[in-house]
């Protein structure tokens, strides 16, 4: 599985009728992708933790799409529904950081051989 990770920031000064064309060009390229296997969206929380002093401001909201495999993040990249979505994204985003991720462990039991990637030489 491929995790395509985006934490973004809309801009303070976006109308609310360019939130609506951000957020349509988002829901369709994710549902009109055929290689989209699941997405999963989130609002970033804060509680006190320590390491919220240092963290960027580039992720008021997080965006994580699933695919199969990396042809399938391809597949999404290169579609026409995802190139309305990068427009959007430029003209309606102060920050954002865009990550793609191999998962290698889905369970608590296959966790011990990914985290071993860690200690393994590059």
């Amino acid at each position: 599985m491929v995790w395509h990770v985006v934490l973004l920031t809309p801009r303070a000064d976006l109308r609310a009728d360019e939130r609506r064309h951000f957020v349509d060009a988002f829901q369709r390229a994710v549902t009109s992708i055929p290689s989209v296997r699941g997405v999963r969206f989130g609002r970033r929380m804060t509680h006190g933790a320590g390491y919220e002093r240092n963290t960027p401001p580039a992720g008021a909201f997080l965006a994580i799409i699933e695919f199969d495999d990396r042809a399938g993040l391809a597949a999404y990249l290169a579609h026409p529904a995802h190139d309305e979505l990068g427009r959007a994204f430029g003209e309606s985003l102060s920050a954002a950081l865009v990550y793609d991720f191999d998962m290698l462990a889905e369970h608590s039991e296959a966790l011990g051989a990914a985290l071993a990637l860690l200690i393994e030489d590059p």
